[in-house]
């Protein structure tokens, strides 16, 4: 019997976290660039050959895939605290620059000994990379809308450190945690984005930025979606913007059957809706959450009941599900399993 996730790429809704290549005990899984990748039995998928000569039938990839797993119907039922910060040295980070204060402030008193994120080069070419300084957060500061398996990179990550933080969007975090429960617990804290939706890098280097943007890439500072538009920052001080509608089609199909905007499985949540301008909204969401933020606190400037709030949280996780849920559940029953679906 092939393993549950050759039913999620065969339906095209792997969300690519890399979470199964992180832990397949074989070594067989290879998450190629995005989820552009789909059919199960092609070798380029697997380092040792086919999926189904390969597999072993261990089954440690279905327990940690995301779609596998499904959504939570309420994802803010967890929320302990909702509150907005920023960062007093925020300057070039995405608005409050909150999610890199944690993690350098976590290396600089000792809690943790690696991180994992994403790092980028002037042509916005990303890089998986493992940080083990506070120094090494500053390569991966702001976010860059087109996605990459994160969680692939813990497979080394595992093999040198004991206490692992990881930032990533939904689907991400949710691999994170099920990895955490089910075989790994030397992660210690996770930090979840708010996402709507993320791009496969030739979308976005080469369609969304040159031809619909109309702006060299090499010359954007910093990208953003926000007030129902796409942003993006030029070196030269320029702005340019065009409605999400114009560029939302372009997102990986899996996005389109996401039904996370929050990263519920994260001990602390991150974004910037809900919050006044030049700030973070944060959620804490676990007790993981509440001791590692009580630590780093200190470093950050913080706003009790900040406005839009969490009424215009709500209306985009509305607004994410309206089309995605009837998308997902009509995958669902495709599958030849029973497990996924909205919880």
């Amino acid at each position: 019997m092939p393993p549950k996730i050759a039913d999620i790429i065969e339906h095209d809704v792997c969300a690519a976290c890399g979470a199964c290549e992180a832990v397949c005990p074989i070594g067989a899984v290879t998450v190629k660039k995005a989820a552009e990748i789909r059919d199960p039995n092609n070798p380029e998928l697997y380092r040792k050959g086919a999926a189904y000569e390969v597999c072993e039938g261990c089954l440690t990839c279905s327990r940690v895939c995301p779609v596998v797993d499904g959504f939570r119907e309420d994802e803010l039922a967890n929320v302990r605290k909702f509150f907005a910060a920023k960062a007093a040295a925020s300057a070039g980070s995405q608005d409050g620059g909150v999610t890199s204060a944690i993690v350098k402030t976590l290396f600089k008193k000792g809690e943790i000994d690696c991180a994992i994120g994403i790092s980028r080069n002037e042509a916005w070419e990303t890089e998986l990379v493992i940080m083990t300084s506070a120094e090494d957060v500053e390569n991966v500061r702001g976010t860059k809308y087109t996605s990459d398996p994160v969680l692939k990179i813990l497979r080394q990550a595992f093999e040198k450190y004991n206490r692992i933080a990881v930032v990533g969007v939904p689907c991400q975090v949710h691999g994170a945690r099920l990895i955490q429960e089910n075989f790994n617990e030397k992660i210690v804290v996770i930090i979840g984005l708010l996402c709507m939706e993320s791009f496969h890098h030739d979308v976005m280097l080469e369609k969304i930025i040159p031809e619909i943007l109309q702006v060299k890439i090499k010359d954007i500072e910093k990208m953003e979606f926000t007030k129902g538009k796409f942003w993006v920052y030029t070196k030269a001080g320029e702005v340019h913007k065009v409605p999400i509608k114009e560029v939302a089609r372009y997102a990986r199909n899996p996005c389109h059957h996401c039904c996370d905007y929050t990263s519920v499985f994260a001990d602390i949540s991150v974004g910037s809706v809900g919050a006044p301008d030049g700030w973070n909204s944060v959620f804490i969401r676990t007790d993981a959450g509440e001791k590692y933020f009580e630590m780093v606190k200190e470093d950050l400037e913080l706003m009790e009941d900040p406005k839009p709030g969490l009424e215009l949280v709500q209306k985009l996780i509305g607004m994410k599900r309206k089309g995605n849920a009837e998308h997902y559940l009509e995958v669902c029953e495709k599958f030849s399993f029973k497990a996924a679906g909205i919880h």
